[in-house]
C-alpha cells in the first residue's frame, strides 16, 4: 500500500498538477483546496500523511497555523511549504515548528521530488523511532515485574507510583540478579522522561582512571590519548535518566564530583574551562548496604542522602519462590520465540526441584537456566536433565570433604559463586564466621564483610 502525501494548494491547476505528479511517482496523493478541507482530512477523517506539501498563504488562513495544530494533536509526518510571497519571518517560524523545508514558487519539479524523497525518508525514520519507543514503553511497564507474591505486588505498586512522579533521585537495592536493572528501565520508560535518553553506567566495569572522563567527558588534549572532544555520559543523559549500576564501587573522589553535578545540574568536562547545564534524573543501584558503608567511611554520607530521596528494595527470589509459577512460563515463552522451540509441558519433578532450590543467583540465574533448558529441549517437555541445580552440594560418597561443586556453564556470575562458597562454608560451620574463616583459610574480618555484603545469616 503506497504512503499518503497530502497536497494543500488553492490554485486549481497547480494543485491538480502536483497531485498527478506525486501519484505518478507512487504516492497515494490527496488534494485539499484550503485549510478547512485539509483540517477535516487530518482531524476528522484521521488522514495520516507521511509528507505534506502545502502553500503558506491560503484563502482561509496561513498553512503554518495548520502545522501548529497538527503538532498539537500529536501528528507526525514531514511538512514542506511552497510560497510565492514568503519572507524571512515566515521561513523562521516554519523551521521552528519543525517544517522539513521552505521552498519558493515556482519550484523546479525535479528539485521538489528530491526534497519530498528526503522528507519521506526522515518521516519513515521518525515513525520507526516512535514505534520503537512505544514498544519499549509496553515492554517496560510496571507489569513487566512479574509475580503474584506479596513482595512482587509491593514492588509493582511502588513502580507504578514512582513512574507518575518527576523524582530527582532514587536508590534501588537488592542482591545480584534480582532485577534492579529491570526496575530502573521500567521507571524510565514508564515515567515522564520516557522520551529522553536512558544512559546506563556500570560503576564497577571501568577502572578509576577512566571513569571521570567517561562520566564528565573531556576536551581535546585534556590527557594523553584525548585526541578529540567527548561528551560525557552525564551530558548524554540530558533530558532523560542516568542509571548508575553498582554505585557502591565508585571511588570517593568521584563521588564528590558526582554529587556536585547532581546538585548543580551542571558538568565540566575534563580539561574544560566552562560548565554545561544538564537536566537529568538519577537512578542508582547497589547490592551493598550503603548505610553500613557510610558508617565505615567508605561511601559519602551526603551523596547517599542525595541519592536516597526514594528507596526501592528488590526482594531475593528465595523470598518469593511462589513467583516461580509466573516467571518460568514467561521465560519459556521468550526463549521459545527466540529459538523457534515449542516447550510447553513442565513436569512436576521439575517444579519440585525448582521450588526446593535456594536461587543464589536470583532471577538472572533462573533466566539463564531456562535459556539452557529450552535451547537443548528435544520436544515440548521442559528437560529436567539440564537443570544443573546440584551446585554447592558435596558429592555423595566423596572422600574429599572439602569439595564444593559449581557449574561452569555461565549460569552463575563470579559474585554468585563467591556467595555459594561462603554460604556452604557457613553451613558446614553451623553459621559460625570464625569456623568458616578457618575452613576457607581466610580472616574473620574479611568473611564478616562478605557475609554482610551477601546478606547471609551468621554468628561469631
Amino acid at each position: 500500500m503506497p504512503d499518503t502525501l497530502l497536497v494543500i494548494e488553492d490554485e486549481a491547476l497547480l494543485g491538480d498538477e502536483l497531485r498527478e505528479e506525486f501519484a505518478d511517482a507512487g504516492w497515494d496523493a490527496v488534494l485539499a483546496r484550503d485549510l478547512g478541507e485539509a483540517g477535516r482530512l487530518l482531524f476528522q477523517r484521521h488522514l495520516d500523511p507521511l509528507v505534506v506539501v502545502s502553500d503558506i498563504n491560503l484563502p482561509d488562513g496561513n498553512g503554518l497555523d495548520l502545522l501548529e495544530q497538527a503538532r498539537a494533536h500529536g501528528q507526525g509526518g514531514e511538512w514542506i511549504f511552497l510560497t510565492a510571497y514568503g519572507g524571512v519571518p515566515e521561513s523562521v517560524r516554519a523551521l521552528k515548528l519543525g517544517a522539513f523545508d521552505f521552498l519558493e514558487k515556482p519550484c523546479d519539479s525535479e528539485r521538489l521530488q528530491l526534497v519530498v524523497s528526503g522528507a519521506a525518508r526522515s518521516a519513515i525514520a521518525q515513525r520507526r523511532l516512535n514505534e520503537e519507543g512505544r514498544q519499549r514503553g509496553r515492554h517496560y511497564s510496571p507489569a513487566a515485574f512479574v509475580g503474584h507474591s506479596a513482595a512482587a505486588r509491593e514492588v509493582r505498586a511502588m513502580l507504578e507510583r514512582l513512574a507518575t512522579v518527576p523524582f530527582s533521585a532514587l536508590v534501588i537495592t537488592g542482591e545480584t540478579g534480582t532485577g534492579k536493572g529491570l526496575a530502573a528501565r521500567i521507571l524510565h520508560h514508564a515515567g515522564p522522561r520516557a522520551s529522553g535518553p536512558m544512559v546506563e553506567v556500570n560503576c564497577a566495569a571501568l577502572p578509576h582512571e577512566l571513569m571521570e572522563a567517561e562520566l564528565f567527558g573531556h576536551e581535546a588534549g585534556a590527557f594523553t590519548g584525548a585526541k578529540g572532544r567527548r561528551r560525557g555520559l552525564i551530558e548524554q543523559a540530558n533530558g532523560g535518566t542516568l542509571f548508575l549500576d553498582e554505585i557502591g564501587e565508585l571511588e570517593l573522589d568521584l563521588q564528590a564530583k558526582l554529587l556536585k553535578a547532581i546538585e548543580d545540574r551542571r558538568v565540566r568536562r575534563v580539561g574544560g574551562d566552562r560548565e554545561l547545564a544538564v537536566d537529568f534524573q538519577v537512578i542508582a543501584a547497589t547490592n551493598q548496604d550503603l548505610e553500613k558503608r557510610v558508617a565505615a567511611g567508605e561511601f559519602r554520607a551526603d551523596l547517599f542522602h542525595r541519592l536516597a530521596v526514594f528507596r526501592l528494595p528488590i526482594p531475593a527470589l528465595r523470598q518469593r519462590k511462589s513467583d516461580l509459577r509466573d516467571l518460568l512460563p514467561t521465560f519459556i515463552a521468550d526463549f521459545n520465540a527466540l529459538a523457534g522451540q515449542r516447550v510447553e509441558i513442565i513436569p512436576d519433578t521439575v517444579w519440585k526441584r525448582l521450588e526446593a532450590y535456594d536461587w543464589p543467583g536470583n532471577v538472572r540465574e533462573l533466566r539463564n537456566l531456562v535459556e539452557r533448558c529450552v535451547l537443548l529441549a528435544d520436544g515440548p517437555v521442559f528437560p529436567e536433565r539440564w537443570l544443573h541445580l546440584d551446585a554447592a552440594i558435596p558429592e555423595a560418597g566423596s572422600d574429599e570433604v572439602g569439595r564444593i561443586c559449581l557449574p561452569l556453564d555461565g549460569s552463575l556470575s563470579l559474585d554468585d559463586m563467591e556467595r555459594m562458597i561462603l554460604a556452604e562454608a557457613l553451613r558446614r560451620s553451623d553459621d559460625n564466621v570464625s569456623g568458616a574463616a578457618r575452613l576457607l583459610r581466610s580472616t574473620r574480618e574479611k568473611l564478616r564483610y562478605r557475609v554482610q555484603k551477601f546478606g547471609l545469616k551468621s554468628h561469631e
